[in-house]
Formats: structure tokens, sequence, C-alpha cells
């Protein structure tokens, strides 16, 4: 899968398309299949380094997104694959999948 990644804080200029591997749903979580995600404001501030919490190096930027559901972690009863929905996800959303809470 591939994901654009901020390996330093800095402007977006300096992020870079990378293939990671694909995340595994845990318990309480889905697998989304990223179609969308929103550039805004907090995203540029969490790049930069200049938002009150900072993710640990490299991360994958990008905090809101929508897409369908793929999987189910173990004990997660829905929303079952196939749902379209939304997540807000604080970041991880620049990549072609992603692991949220259910």
């Amino acid at each position: 899968m591939q994901a654009v990644l901020c390996r330093s804080l800095g402007p977006f200029s300096q992020m870079t398309i990378e293939n990671v591997p694909s995340p595994v749903p845990g318990a309480g979580e889905l697998l989304l299949a990223v179609r969308a995600a929103g550039v805004n404001f907090l995203d540029s501030l969490i790049v930069e380094g200049k938002y009150q919490t900072k993710p640990p190096l490299p991360f994958s930027p990008g905090t809101e997104v929508a897409g369908v559901v793929q999987a189910l972690g173990t004990g997660t009863a829905g929303p079952a694959p196939g749902t379209r929905v939304f997540a807000f996800t604080g970041y991880g959303g620049y990549a072609e999948e992603l692991a949220v809470p259910a």
C-alpha cells in the first residue's frame, strides 16, 4: 500500500509517497480503504510541528477520511465490510488503507 509520509517536521513539500505495509485492524477496529482525505490547516500544523500533539515520526498526516470498510478486527461488531464511512483520525489518513476504531 502507498502512503504519504512525514519523516521530519516541516513543510508539506518535504513529504514523500512510499510503499508501507498494510495495517491490520486490532480488537475494536476496522480496516478502511481510504477513498478521500481532507487537506486542511490542522494537517499543516501537525506536519510543521506547530500543533499541541506530535505523532511519532515517520507518520502519515490526514485527520479526516472517507472510505469503505474492508475488514473488521477481532471482536468488532460492525459496521459491515462494504459500508461507506467517515472517520476523524488525528493522523494517518493520507494512505490507501487505515485501521481506525469502529
